[in-house]
Protein backbone atom coordinates (compact mmCIF):
# COMPACT_ATOMS: atom_id res chain seq x y z
CA UNK A 1 0.00 0.00 0.00
CA UNK A 2 1.14 3.18 -1.11
CA UNK A 3 2.08 5.89 1.62
CA UNK A 4 -0.61 8.24 -0.22
CA UNK A 5 -3.37 5.19 0.07
CA UNK A 6 -3.16 5.06 3.46
CA UNK A 7 -3.33 8.42 4.39
CA UNK A 8 -6.44 8.61 2.53
CA UNK A 9 -8.06 5.47 3.85
CA UNK A 10 -7.48 6.61 7.04
CA UNK A 11 -9.58 9.99 6.67
CA UNK A 12 -12.16 8.24 4.90
CA UNK A 13 -12.43 5.31 7.13
CA UNK A 14 -11.75 7.20 10.51
CA UNK A 15 -12.92 10.92 9.22
CA UNK A 16 -9.49 11.87 10.07
CA UNK A 17 -8.04 15.16 8.98
CA UNK A 18 -4.65 15.20 7.80
CA UNK A 19 -2.26 18.29 7.84
CA UNK A 20 0.24 18.83 5.13
CA UNK A 21 2.76 20.99 6.21
CA UNK A 22 4.56 22.73 3.03
CA UNK A 23 7.48 24.86 3.05
CA UNK A 24 7.60 28.37 2.25
CA UNK A 25 3.94 27.57 1.90
CA UNK A 26 0.87 27.41 3.69
CA UNK A 27 -0.12 24.18 5.12
CA UNK A 28 -3.22 22.57 3.61
CA UNK A 29 -5.65 20.07 5.22
CA UNK A 30 -7.38 16.64 3.49
CA UNK A 31 -10.85 15.59 4.67
CA UNK A 32 -13.52 13.36 3.95
CA UNK A 33 -16.09 14.78 1.42
CA UNK A 34 -18.79 14.34 3.62
CA UNK A 35 -17.18 16.03 6.64
CA UNK A 36 -16.24 18.92 4.53
CA UNK A 37 -19.99 19.18 3.17
CA UNK A 38 -21.50 19.55 6.96
CA UNK A 39 -19.32 21.76 7.82
CA UNK A 40 -19.88 24.17 4.71
CA UNK A 41 -23.57 23.93 4.94
CA UNK A 42 -23.15 24.54 8.72
CA UNK A 43 -21.07 27.42 7.97
CA UNK A 44 -23.10 29.11 5.41
CA UNK A 45 -26.38 28.57 7.14
CA UNK A 46 -28.31 30.99 9.14
CA UNK A 47 -28.22 30.14 13.10
CA UNK A 48 -31.38 29.09 14.02
CA UNK A 49 -32.34 27.88 10.69
CA UNK A 50 -33.79 24.45 10.02
CA UNK A 51 -30.66 23.47 8.10
CA UNK A 52 -28.30 24.69 10.33
CA UNK A 53 -30.00 22.70 12.97
CA UNK A 54 -29.28 19.55 10.92
CA UNK A 55 -25.97 20.05 9.82
CA UNK A 56 -25.09 21.28 13.70
CA UNK A 57 -26.59 17.68 14.61
CA UNK A 58 -24.47 16.01 11.87
CA UNK A 59 -21.39 16.99 13.28
CA UNK A 60 -21.99 16.49 16.97
CA UNK A 61 -23.13 12.94 15.75
CA UNK A 62 -19.39 12.85 13.75
CA UNK A 63 -17.90 14.01 16.88
CA UNK A 64 -16.94 17.49 14.92
CA UNK A 65 -18.29 19.57 17.27
CA UNK A 66 -18.81 19.27 20.54
CA UNK A 67 -22.68 19.65 21.93
CA UNK A 68 -23.04 22.39 24.33
CA UNK A 69 -26.66 22.83 25.13
CA UNK A 70 -28.24 26.18 25.92
CA UNK A 71 -29.63 24.59 29.28
CA UNK A 72 -28.11 22.07 30.91
CA UNK A 73 -32.31 20.42 31.99
CA UNK A 74 -31.55 18.85 34.59
CA UNK A 75 -33.54 18.46 38.30
CA UNK A 76 -32.22 21.13 40.06
CA UNK A 77 -32.72 23.43 36.95
CA UNK A 78 -36.25 22.26 37.11
CA UNK A 79 -36.81 23.35 40.82
CA UNK A 80 -35.67 26.60 40.16
CA UNK A 81 -38.62 27.47 37.66
CA UNK A 82 -40.97 26.01 39.50
CA UNK A 83 -40.08 27.41 42.69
Amino acid sequence: MTPIKKYLDQINEDNETVYVTRSNNESIAVVNQNKLNWLERYARSEEGSREYAIARDQLIKQKIIAHNPLVKSDDNYWGQVYE
